[in-house]
């Protein structure tokens, strides 16, 4: 199998609330809102992260994304005032991840890899 882009989705109660609460995590609006139901983010050249707004599915997301440096992109998202929702993990032999939960309920963790 060649992949060659990943378009990831999370489902919310909101779309406004949640895309507000995305946005300061990921220090920037919305790449487009397409809709009423959906917002998108491009985070690289080959990922893009999506709300849909489903109040009947919201809440039951998991999104990991690997960064290069786990403490910097924790200060950052500190700055914008979106506390951890627990501790760096330490994953044996594979690197360090923190997580953070959105107001419906979606965990959105950040590794970063043993090179």
């Amino acid at each position: 199998m060649d992949l060659s882009y990943v378009f990831a989705g999370l489902i919310v109660t909101d779309r406004d609330r949640a895309a507000a609460w995305y946005g300061q995590l990921l220090g920037r609006p919305a790449d487009i809102l397409p809709n009423d139901a959906e917002a998108m983010w491009q985070l690289t050249e080959t990922s893009s992260v999506y709300l849909l707004a489903d109040p009947g599915r919201a809440g039951r997301g998991v999104l990991t994304t690997a960064v290069p440096d786990l403490d910097a992109v924790l200060a950052e998202i500190g700055q914008r005032g979106i506390p951890a929702s627990a501790d760096i993990e330490v994953i044996p032999g594979s690197g360090r991840k923190c997580a953070f939960t959105d107001p419906d309920g979606n965990v959105v963790a950040f590794v970063q890899l043993i090179q």
